[in-house]
């Protein structure tokens, strides 16, 4: 067999799915470890989340009753709160945080920037990552 004949050898290249595939581990790795990481304590300027739909007490309500506010106001889920006061140590202690990410005042919703009175079991630490990936693929596959 003549050398002409035979085709060049290429080094060999890795699969593109192969590093694809370890590009996946290393981005979703510390996501998954950081939303199975338990909850620790509530301090002070901490940035919880609500956990679902809440009605909850304004702290100071006499600031608001001038734009339709009574008592109360509707949390949305995945609200971005910062606690302004540490919380008393006890099984029904309630925290103080302020709301954030809103920028104008859609009744019955909380205003922006108000100080609510927050229930511990109405918060969460860290949101959902398992829960918000679910959630994206359901309304990426509903039929519309």
């Amino acid at each position: 067999m003549n050398r002409s004949e035979q085709s060049p050898r290429r080094s060999p290249e890795p699969p593109l799915w192969s590093i694809a595939a370890a590009g996946a581990v290393i981005v979703l790795t510390p996501m998954l470890l950081y939303s199975l990481a338990p909850d620790g304590p509530i301090r002070e300027g901490d940035t919880v989340f609500s956990n679902g739909s809440h009605k909850v007490p304004l702290f100071q309500p006499d600031r608001y009753r001038e734009v339709g506010y009574k008592s109360t106001c509707l949390l949305d889920p995945k609200d971005p709160l910062i606690v302004t006061h540490a919380p008393a140590e006890g099984p029904d202690d309630m925290i103080i945080a302020q709301v954030q990410g809103k920028n104008r005042i859609e009744w019955p919703f909380c205003p922006p920037q108000a100080e609510l009175l927050v229930q511990r079991n109405y918060i969460t630490q860290q949101p959902s990552l398992l829960q918000d990936l679910r959630d994206g693929m359901v309304r990426l596959f509903k039929p519309s």
